[in-house]
């Protein structure tokens, strides 16, 4: 029998900024090389359970025609032999949305959808996998992103695959959102083998949206001083960027580790200014050790700026 890319995924658009993407968990090597297609110029597809891939750019060329996701569905599966053992879930940049869950997937298999999007899964714990999938995308405040990790999370939490997990993935498009606007590719992120792979998914994408997402400039800076100044000087010396005494003030020598850090982490997508003032207000709501609470810190600070 072939491996099945059985897995739980959304598939999900962003009326406001016309981003469409897809997030994805499964038992299965590097499921992001399966499962999620998407184009800014026609919408998301999640192709799963023996799952087959030419459904992806199919279908992707039938919405771009002016297919709506249904018709698309339909005409995905209606010439395909396999399609009972088939799952797919498509969201068109039109508002269309459709899954098909074929009769042959394996229990528990079912598909949910909602406005601007639709969840869908097979070989789950339970049902409810689908249902807190929906909940969260529907409740979950900012943009796409953090909208399709919650999701991921939510499902994981409330049973998931029933065989475990090893990959996770999320990839969403937007017209001129990639690298210097020079295609699509907003967010592309994906683990291949981890034992927790949501969340170092999550791990991944802080990195990612630090250092590739552009976001507006702050309408007021903070400066780091106090017990914040001391600890973030503190850190930067265990990372070897300061080598000077941990003090409650931010000076010169300070501002230089800092830019150092920025420099080395390729964080040159926000002025030291920004990143200081990121630091000093997403301090507290940070964990992990050196690096990782430092990293953490910054999106927390720049998380309540818009993202371009």
């Amino acid at each position: 029998m072939k491996p099945r890319p059985s897995t739980f995924s959304i598939v999900a658009r962003d009326p406001d900024t016309d981003a469409v993407g897809v997030a994805v968990q499964s038992k299965f090597i590097s499921v992001g090389s399966v499962v999620p297609f998407v184009s800014a110029d026609a919408g998301a597809i999640a192709t799963q359970s023996f799952a087959n891939v030419a459904y992806g750019p199919d279908g992707l060329d039938a919405l771009r025609e002016g297919k709506t996701a249904a018709e698309t569905v339909e005409l995905l599966t209606e010439g395909d032999d396999e399609a009972e053992s088939r799952q797919v879930g498509v969201v068109g940049q039109d508002g269309s949305i459709a899954a098909f869950t074929g009769e042959a997937c394996f229990d528990v298999a079912d598909d949910i959808q909602g406005d601007n999007y639709t969840v869908q899964g097979n070989i789950l714990e339970n049902y409810e996998t689908l249902e807190a999938m929906a909940e969260a995308f529907e409740t979950t405040a900012g943009g796409l992103p953090e909208k399709l990790l919650a999701a991921l999370h939510a499902g994981n939490d409330a049973g998931g695959d029933k065989r475990g997990e090893q990959s996770a993935a999320m990839y969403i498009a937007k017209p001129e959102g990639g690298y210097d606007g020079g295609n699509d590719r907003w967010v592309d992120v994906r683990v291949d083998d981890h034992e927790h792979p949501i969340d170092e998914l999550e791990r991944v994408f802080r990195l990612y949206d630090i250092t590739l997402l552009a976001r507006e400039a702050p309408e007021e800076v903070q400066s780091l001083t106090g017990e914040t100044a001391r600890e973030v000087l503190e850190t930067l010396g265990e990372l070897g960027f300061y080598d000077g005494a941990p003090s409650d003030s931010f000076g010169d020598e300070a501002q230089d580790a800092l830019e150092s850090f920025r420099g080395m982490n390729n964080f040159e997508n926000h002025t030291l200014t920004v990143l200081e003032d990121a630091i000093a207000r997403g301090w507290s709501d940070a964990d992990g050790e050196e690096e990782t609470k430092l990293v953490n810190a910054i999106w927390h600070g720049l998380s309540r700026l818009d993202r371009k």
